[in-house]
């Protein structure tokens, strides 16, 4: 695997474009679609409580993660974007709440299947110095596709330099005499159809890939051991061992306190800049824009330097800039322009230093092959879920016109304490270390 690692990591990485792009190009065209289809924030609210961002990703993981350990993790990349295509196009021809949210389910229940096996492969499949490189270009993926869609959304939307094509080909599909609402959502629906394009793309890609060599080694210890392969024998195994509850308790906690606000924050985001910071809908898409482009920036300077260093100074540096973006709600408020865009790029500069690297780093290595993506599979079930739950209770907290942002403030720094806390007191030193090693030390 050694000159094939930063090509299937390219490959596999798709999967994480797909997954942000998902949940962004609903996020950056909710106000067109409550405008055609007449949504309350209620509606809003359920979008986000099933799509990739929440529930419908966490339902997949699940699924997902002990699928590839039971048949591999190419089985996922054989067959997952087929569903993942499926519900993108079910998105593009709603024509009503129901389907709209089905296909946002579908699309979510795609993401979470592929994310565990797309962590677990790229890092059996990396060289020892290269692990933290690789598992960087994953989450730089995660960074292009939001801004990618953005800029996409941007071009088609009302207003956009690219809203005329928009207007002529909608004209051609749904006759000159559509409703203006209808017009509008279209810019939606070519967004969602990009999506569909790369799905395809990177399907090709990774249905070509070769199997994980090392599930290939334990899948094959195992049978000559006579072990059980099941999913519920997998539970039992990973339930039974206290190294691995103990680790799950970790990881769970440093990702889920930090996903909490950050599943708000790829939602939620343009529709915040738009109510509490007062700016237009163009307008808060560029700075979001800006900021998943400073998620990359970042991202690609981190994936030079963390094979290298000591994670912990990393991992304090990225939630100190998450806590200062929030505090700057709680103390100055980001109703004017200074004030947004600091509270927006503090967030960026988090983003490239996110949480959201370490546990796709430590989920990888802390965990023994023969449940490697099925533990991963779990902890994002239990947080992608409970994200579900803090989307809705965020509408309500926030209100129609963000009145209750800095109450929302508030929880979101205690969160992100939380995470700085546990994961600084709990950071692993698994630096130059194989996975083979790692697995010895903690499971013997």
């Amino acid at each position: 695997m050694k000159h094939s690692s930063l090509k299937s990591t390219l490959a596999v990485s798709l999967t994480n474009y797909l997954d942000a792009g998902a949940i962004v190009a609903g996020a950056s065209g909710l106000s067109l679609w409550q405008g055609y289809l007449g949504l309350s924030e209620m509606h809003l609210g359920w979008l986000n409580f099933i799509s990739a961002n929440c529930l419908g990703a966490a339902i997949g993981a699940i699924i997902g993660g002990f699928l590839a350990d039971k048949y591999g993790r190419k089985f996922i990349y054989t067959y997952n974007l087929l569903v993942y295509m499926l519900g993108v196009l079910c998105v593009v021809f709603s024509v009503n709440f129901p389907m709209l949210l089905m296909g946002f389910l579908i699309t979510g229940i795609s993401v979470g299947i592929g994310v565990p096996a797309s962590w677990t492969y790229i890092s059996e499949s990396s060289e020892v110095n290269n692990r933290g490189r690789n598992i960087c270009i994953s989450q730089m993926s995660w960074g292009f596709g939001p801004m990618i869609i953005l800029l996409l959304g941007m071009l088609f939307a009302p207003g956009g330099y690219l809203f005329s094509w928009v207007e002529s080909l909608s004209a051609l599909v749904l006759g000159a005499g559509a409703d203006q609402s209808a017009v509008n959502v279209f810019s939606s629906r070519i967004v969602f159809l990009s999506l569909f394009v790369v799905a395809f793309v990177a399907w090709r890609l990774q249905s070509g890939l070769e199997e994980s060599r090392e599930w290939e080694a334990n899948r094959k210890a195992a049978r000559e051991r006579g072990e059980q392969t099941g999913i519920i024998h997998s539970f039992r195994v990973l339930f039974s061992n206290r190294v691995a509850v103990r680790t799950c308790i970790f990881l769970a906690s440093i990702y889920l306190t930090w996903n909490l606000v950050a599943s708000v924050m790829g939602f939620f985001a343009p529709h915040i800049c738009e109510t509490a910071g007062g700016v237009t809908n163009e307008q808060s898409n560029w700075m979001n824009c800006l900021q998943w482009a400073v998620v990359v920036g970042v991202t690609f300077l981190v994936s030079r330097i963390i094979d290298r260093v000591n994670h912990r100074p990393l991992y304090i540096f990225g939630l100190l800039a998450a806590i200062m973006a929030w505090a700057l709600v709680v103390s100055i408020g980001v109703t004017g322009p200074a004030t947004l865009w600091a509270f927006v790029l503090l967030w960026g500069l988090n983003g490239g230093v996110s949480v959201q690297i370490f546990y796709a780093l430590w989920g990888t290595e802390l965990f023994p092959a023969r449940f490697r993506a099925g533990a991963q599979g779990l902890m994002f079930f239990v947080v992608r879920g409970l994200s579900a739950v803090w989307g809705l209770a965020f509408t309500y907290i926030y209100g129609e016109q963000g009145e209750g942002f800095t109450q929302a403030a508030y929880c979101m720094i205690a969160l992100l304490l939380i995470s700085l806390i546990v994961g600084v007191v709990g950071c692993p030193n698994t630096r130059g270390k194989s996975l083979e090693e790692i697995t010895k030390e903690r499971y013997s």
